[in-house]
């Protein structure tokens, strides 16, 4: 039997308000209901929900939050159909802007917000939700927030005018190494031979163009990103320049962020998030440039995204907690 009371007591459970917390990313939708003392009572996970314009999209979107939110009402011993949230925050892959309808038309919150999947990221990433956090997956973007609640972005632009440092970019990066080899106006780079046995081409060109076909997506492009990795690790400068030239790129977001929103030498928290920081050298050069501006801290996000996704909601309801346990 449900501890969940119906209409009687809509929005809580055993007398205590509900909270969620949404993370809705390009492979996965994380949900988390909390109560009002900060415990998580439940967590679900659903399909991807990055894009809703589409009908397929939309669908895909609307099947994520419903799955998710009803897996996490299933732990947490409560009725979808008939739960309504005090505060509701959810982060959204692909920005907010064409998915708010949508959330409010399946979720019932008294507060709901739909913002980005960079705001949720930092929110849970620092203390109390201020500082940097800077993200490098297939894309990259930073995003601070100081004492004041003032916010600055640097980056994520996209694939064409920006993704400065990301995954997506160390592999253009070599592949421009390896054309330039083919074209005799770079040096020698294996990375040449490992973009045409990755790709099954002929020569760079080759590699070049069956990179803008439908069957080598951004994200296949970008989970080459470690072979560049394994080729410095094998001691080809071009594919160390190209991991140096990614922790730099990714240094100057945070930097960017930083000089908008704090002063030279105060105290700043900048947390690193996504799939490139795996690498050990490119994780290795961003912190020690990071950390050469006085008074920077870098190190790694304290919560998850969906955690901070529930931190938000509860702050739109007036509520502030420093960490966040499970209900036994």
């Amino acid at each position: 039997m449900p501890a969940f009371l119906g209409v009687a007591t809509i929005g809580f459970v055993n007398g205590a308000k509900l909270y969620l917390g949404i993370d809705g990313g390009q492979s996965s939708t994380k949900a988390l209901i909390g109560d009002e003392a900060g415990r998580i009572l439940g967590e679900g996970t659903g399909g991807p929900c990055n894009h809703a314009r589409k009908g397929e999209g939309r669908a895909r979107l609307e099947r994520g939050l419903r799955d998710s939110v009803d897996a996490a009402c299933e732990m947490a011993d409560l009725d979808f159909s008939s739960v309504e949230f005090e505060a509701a925050c959810l982060g959204m892959s692909g920005g907010p802007d064409d998915k708010r309808e949508i959330a409010a038309g399946i979720l019932r919150a008294l507060r709901l917000e739909v913002t980005g999947d960079a705001e949720i990221a930092l929110a849970g990433a620092t203390p109390g939700g201020q500082g940097i956090i800077v993200i490098a997956g297939t894309g990259s973007i930073s995003l601070g927030r100081n004492a004041q609640g003032q916010t600055a972005r640097a980056g994520g632009w996209g694939y064409i005018f920006g993704d400065e440092g990301s995954a997506f970019d160390l592999v253009r990066r070599a592949l421009r190494s390896a054309l330039r080899m083919e074209e005799g106006w770079g040096p020698p780079t294996a990375l040449r031979q490992i973009l045409l046995d990755a790709t099954g081409s002929r020569d760079a060109g080759e590699a070049l163009h069956s990179f803008y076909r439908e069957e080598w997506p951004r994200s296949r492009v970008a989970a080459l990103a470690p072979l560049v990795e394994t080729a410095a690790e094998n001691g080809d400068a071009a594919a160390a320049e190209a991991l140096a030239g990614s922790a730099r790129e990714l240094a100057f977001l945070a930097g960017a962020v930083r000089e908008q929103l704090w002063t030279p030498g105060e105290p700043v928290n900048v947390a690193y998030a996504g799939g490139l920081f795996r690498s050990r050298q490119i994780l290795e050069r961003f912190r020690l440039l990071v950390e050469l501006n006085d008074g920077v801290r870098c190190a790694p996000p304290l919560r998850t995204p969906a955690e901070g996704a529930l931190l938000e909601a509860y702050r739109l309801a007036g509520l502030e907690f420093a960490a966040l346990s499970r209900a036994t």
